[in-house]
């Protein structure tokens, strides 16, 4: 299960309702009861940072998110709305006292930014940084029939990250992380009905091995032990507009988080009125039409223009929400959600990742500043 907390959800500048672009990612294991999650949660899970706007070091402080058990930052592109509050992130982890080494998964340019930042203002890191260019992991794909390179991040939760190049003003890409976790369960009753008595030898069945009791049976772990697993996969778009960027990415995808600057309306005068400069961001309508071609069956849109009020109503004439949702809904059928700072969903993946034909579930749970659990 991946628990998704926005912290900034405004394009290109902060609003009084809006922070810049952040998106904290949570890794939870699917099949620990709910009281071990709470439990887990009171110390703060593992946890992806993709993106970091100026200002998402204050919006974390309305969460119970701790840096010391922040796992990597994925940047998507070098506009600032998306890295300027990366020094100020990384310094108050240092003051915090976090030891931990941190993976940075981002464009060449951010290594060149925090190195300026480090230079000029003597700042010091108590950790190691783990700097992982995309560019340089990208460019084995000219050797190789693939359009995107794979991360493993963290063994425990089973992450890895699938990043994808985009389509923008500057490099951008998408992050899909796919959480994988397995189980194994002791068929403890086909146990006892083989006259096997509980002993050692079924915590070496359960942990996959065959073994030979002392009347000389074999006894193969495959006979006794049912393996579950649950998949769950979203992806995280960068300023982008050509979400067909993403075909493959979404491919059994739980979730898509795509930016929506604009109402496709909005986007055609923009383009219009200054010919020559497109900003190359995707309306709601051109990722709303995408989703549903894809057969994505849940779909957050985020990254809105300051333009747009945070309030719904489609009958104002001031440009909110229930334009950015309308427009999207003249194509897509799924479940939609207009994402606002703050706000929390879980998203539960397949609970057989081979059944291609089932969806994982996302649940809103509403803003972490109302229950922070």
């Amino acid at each position: 299960m991946l628990k998704l907390t926005f912290l900034g959800t405004s394009a290109g500048v902060p609003t009084k309702q809006r922070n810049v672009t952040a998106l904290a990612v949570e890794a939870l294991n699917p099949y620990a009861s709910s009281t071990q999650n709470n439990h887990q949660s009171k110390k703060s899970r593992p946890w992806i940072l993709i993106d970091c706007g100026e200002g998402t070091q204050q919006q974390l402080l309305h969460t119970k998110l701790s840096l010391h058990q922040l796992t990597a930052i994925c940047i998507t592109h070098v506009h600032g709305d998306h890295c300027y509050g990366l020094p100020g992130l990384l310094a108050s982890a240092a003051m915090s006292g976090r030891r931990e080494p941190l993976i940075i998964v981002a464009p060449k340019a951010i290594a060149t930014l925090l190195e300026a930042v480090t230079l000029t203002t003597e700042l010091h890191f108590s950790f190691v940084i783990n700097f992982m260019a995309i560019e340089d992991l990208l460019s084995v794909l000219n050797d190789v029939n693939k359009n995107h390179v794979t991360i493993t991040l963290d063994n425990q939760h089973q992450l890895t990250i699938d990043i994808y190049p985009l389509s923008h003003r500057v490099a951008s890409y998408g992050f899909a992380i796919t959480q994988t976790i397995s189980r194994r369960t002791l068929n403890t009753d086909k146990l006892t009905a083989d006259g096997i008595p509980a002993s050692a030898l079924w915590g070496k069945l359960q942990q996959g091995k065959d073994v030979i009791t002392e009347d000389g049976r074999t006894l193969y772990s495959a006979d006794y032990v049912d393996n579950d697993s649950q998949r769950t996969r979203i992806v995280v778009a960068g300023d982008n507009d050509t979400p067909e960027c993403l075909s493959a990415a979404v491919v059994d995808a739980d979730l898509l988080v795509h930016e929506a600057t604009y109402t496709h309306e909005v986007l055609n005068k923009i383009q219009t009125k200054k010919p020559g400069f497109d900003p190359m961001h995707s309306s709601a309508q051109l990722v709303g039409r995408f989703a549903q071609e894809n057969g994505l069956k849940n779909l957050i849109l985020t990254h809105f223009s300051a333009r747009y009020q945070s309030f719904d109503n489609p009958e104002s004439d001031t440009a909110n929400m229930a334009h950015i949702r309308l427009d999207a809904e003249k194509f897509y059928r799924g479940k939609l959600w207009l994402a606002a700072d703050f706000e929390q969903y879980m998203v539960n993946g397949a609970a057989d990742a081979s059944d291609n034909k089932e969806h994982g579930r996302v649940q809103y749970l509403g803003s972490a500043r109302d229950h922070k659990n």
